[in-house]
């Protein structure tokens, strides 16, 4: 008869709050941000994704694509409709570039017939996009549809980070900066998205909340007789020490990574929950404008393990959501 198991699984987060100075901006040539490229994957001409790269700061020299896919599926077999079909989206894109060139922006239209899951990542890397922003398209479940059907693809098989962008709440709408939730485990992947948090420029009076994640893997432990029934207690202090070392260092990692940008970090303050519930609730508990995340953590495969937080967060979120690869 096998041995019957005692499985212990342990997360811990600790989180941190900074604030940006209340300069007006902080020195591009401080972060040493190169050129960027942006690529702006939309479907109309007053689409979110365009109103936001609008309203937002960017390093000088940045470069604004502005893209949209005449989408096959629709109109495959008929010639002179893909002709039309086009011919609306030149307009589309145009519409868009303009308003990024008249806002100060330098941004060009790009106009092209595929699969849009294909087409944005395929060009995005021709291109050599540093990012991409594409729209969340709805609401509840019929988010998590869409998101399945353009924006899950574009995250899963991006080069780049990707941005799945809301519309900015009526509460927040006036609000001077932006609110970021920046959750982190230390991992290759979250240091990435705090290079990403370090080197954007950001709007006076944003405002940076650290979630630092050092989530443990389940550990199966014996359980025959008394003799075991002992030390399982000091195994959970020891998992609950180690964690919070890891998230400590994370932590740690962040701010010395965030320091040269001018952010004040403030202590943390350990927590115990699932990632995916964690980074959600304090989205909302912090009115988050910009959630940025890690592709993978510690223990993922990059693609499989990345639906299990990084796409949850990106479905389920009710701002936008910047993931990082």
């Amino acid at each position: 008869m096998p041995s019957p198991m005692l499985v212990i699984c342990i997360t811990v987060r600790e989180l941190g709050f900074c604030n940006v100075s209340n300069d007006s901006w902080i020195e591009t040539e401080k972060r040493k941000v190169d050129d960027m490229k942006v690529l702006l994957a939309i479907d109309n001409c007053d689409s979110q994704v365009i109103n936001q790269a609008k309203s937002r700061p960017w390093p000088p020299g940045t470069l604004f694509c502005v893209m949209r896919v005449v989408d096959l599926r629709h109109w495959e077999g008929l010639p002179q409709l893909i002709d039309d079909a086009k011919y609306t989206a030149e307009s589309v894109v145009k519409c868009a570039s303009d308003k990024l060139t008249k806002s100060g922006h330098s941004a060009f239209a790009k106009t092209t017939v595929g699969y849009p899951k294909e087409a944005i990542t395929t060009y995005a890397k021709e291109w050599g996009a540093d990012l991409i922003m594409v729209g969340s398209h709805g609401h509840g479940a019929v988010t998590r549809l869409l998101l399945g059907s353009t924006a899950q693809a574009v995250l899963r098989a991006a080069h780049c980070p990707v941005e799945v962008v809301r519309p900015v709440p009526e509460s927040r709408a006036s609000a001077r900066g932006i609110r970021i939730l920046l959750a982190t485990d230390g991992s290759e992947c979250s240091a990435k998205a705090v290079d990403f948090v370090a080197k954007q420029v950001w709007p006076a009076h944003s405002e940076v909340k650290i979630l630092s994640v050092g989530e443990l893997v389940p550990v199966a432990v014996p359980s025959l007789g008394t003799q075991f029934a002992t030390p399982v207690p000091n195994l959970v202090d020891e998992l609950c020490k180690r964690a919070h070392l890891q998230a400590e260092g994370a932590v740690a990692s962040a701010r010395q990574t965030l320091k040269p940008t001018g952010l004040d970090i403030y202590d943390a303050t350990p927590l115990n929950s699932d990632p995916r519930g964690t980074i959600l609730a304090e989205a909302k508990t912090c009115h988050a404008d910009l959630i940025v995340l890690g592709s993978h953590g510690r223990h993922g495969l990059e693609r499989f393990l990345m639906g299990s937080v990084a796409e949850a967060v990106a479905a389920n979120a009710t701002c936008s959501v910047a993931v990082v690869r």
